[in-house]
Formats: structure tokens, C-alpha cells, sequence
């Protein structure tokens, strides 16, 4: 089993900026990709920001050149700091993580954290 705990949400002002992280532990043999994807009231769930385990970034149109994916392997963990925040940015923010226990692959979602831009 394999959890993950995403934080840093918030509230912040639009041109602000949030770090969200989310933490994964477990019985975690390795890990492929990690990505962040939103989902807004009435929308879908859409990918953010994905990264492999050899480090490509891959980015929504929406959030290029405002949103950095990086990722700690030692830690397990996953960021993504989000920059010049805009209020279509709003949405509960979820982690997933791609990989490999000591059995079979495993594909995970973290629990959601709510971003909300508004003056």
C-alpha cells in the first residue's frame, strides 16, 4: 500500500503564488511518473504538470511559463510551485504517482488540495 499526502493550498491573490507537495510513502519499490491535475467545479479533471522519472516536464498550454513541476526522488515527493496565479487557476489540485512496489505497479491519487485565487 502506498499513501500519499499532498499541502499547500490556500487561498491567494491573483499574481500570487502557492507551492503544493505532495509526499508519498510506503511499500514503494520505484517510482515512474508524478503529475499534478485540477479539477474545477462542473469541469473535468485535466493534467497540469507530469514529470518522468528521468526528469521531463510536461505542462498544460494553460499554465506554461507560470507553473515549475520538480520532483525529490530521496523523498518520494513531488512540488509544483505555481506562479503569477490567475483565478481560472481555482480548482481542488490532486497528485499522482506511477510506479512499482515489491509486487506489481501501482497507480495512486493523493487526497486533493483546494486552490482558490480571488481578490
Amino acid at each position: 500500500q502506498v499513501q500519499l499526502v499532498e499541502s499547500g493550498g490556500g487561498l491567494v491573490q491573483p499574481g500570487g503564488s502557492l507551492r503544493l507537495s505532495c509526499a508519498a510513502s510506503g511499500s514503494i519499490f520505484s517510482i515512474n511518473n508524478m503529475g499534478w491535475y485540477r479539477q474545477a467545479p462542473g469541469k473535468q479533471r485535466e493534467l497540469v504538470a507530469a514529470i518522468t522519472s528521468g526528469g521531463r516536464e510536461n505542462y498544460a498550454d494553460s499554465v506554461k511559463g507560470r507553473f515549475t513541476i520538480s520532483r525529490d526522488n530521496a523523498k518520494n515527493t513531488v512540488y509544483l510551485q505555481m506562479n503569477s496565479l490567475k483565478p481560472e487557476d481555482t480548482a481542488v489540485y490532486y497528485c499522482n504517482v506511477q510506479g512499482r512496489d515489491y509486487v506489481t505497479k501501482f497507480d495512486y491519487w493523493g487526497q486533493g488540495t483546494q486552490v482558490t485565487v480571488s481578490s
